[in-house]
């Protein structure tokens, strides 16, 4: 057993006026008028983007919602090996597996049925990790509105890529790449320094 000193630590003694409260809650009230003046005439104070007429910018690596990549036959990247269905701590992935009969490797595998129910999701991107494929990733879309727990289940033909994937709004990957655009508040973006050219004569030198 440890021998630790205990610190006491006592309150400060209230101050006459402090005894009633009275001014203190002025003190708050004339904090609260002063933003509202601000923000009334000035806008000095707000920080609040009104959305949706105002949407912010955010980061290459926002965990919105999941895309499965496809190869440029069209058929899913996705094996349906498990990893990230065992990977996923909110257990809001099912698949289940059928063997590939286009394929040209013995017992290969492909997804018959790959579910994610967006509810139980809890974005943390441990799917795009555990992928050895890298056949899952994550866009930007966050906005997500259901009327129903049916319509929260995202099913294989949601998931599956549509067009280009320049034109799928990334998010997180397993690589981001430089960035693709600016971001300037409240996000900044880290411009990295341009390498520095090799100097002549130390080049020329053997």
């Amino acid at each position: 057993m440890r021998n630790t000193d205990v610190v006491v630590c006592d309150p400060k003694p209230l101050r006459f006026w402090q005894r009633f409260y009275l001014v203190e809650v002025l003190k708050g009230l004339g904090v609260t008028l002063r933003h509202f003046l601000g923000n009334l005439f000035g806008r000095k104070y707000t920080v609040t983007v009104e959305w949706p007429e105002v949407k912010r910018e955010y980061s290459d690596r926002l965990r919105g919602r999941h895309v499965l990549l496809t190869r440029e036959d069209g058929s899913p990247r996705c094996v349906a090996c498990y990893m990230c269905e065992t990977a996923c701590p909110a257990d809001c992935i099912h698949i289940e597996a059928e063997e590939d009969p286009t394929s040209t490797v013995e017992w290969e595998k492909r997804p018959k049925v790959f579910n994610i129910d967006l509810l139980r999701c809890v974005f943390c991107g441990l799917c795009v990790d555990a992928c050895p494929k890298e056949a899952i990733i994550m866009t930007r879309h966050h906005e997500m509105a259901f009327t129903g727990r049916e319509e929260a289940v995202a099913t294989i033909d949601t998931l599956l890529q549509k067009g280009p994937i320049d034109r799928i709004d990334l998010g997180y990957r397993p690589y981001y790449g430089r960035e693709s655009r600016p971001i300037t508040l409240p996000i900044p973006v880290r411009v990295e320094p341009a390498p520095k050219a090799p100097r002549p004569d130390l080049a020329a030198t053997p």
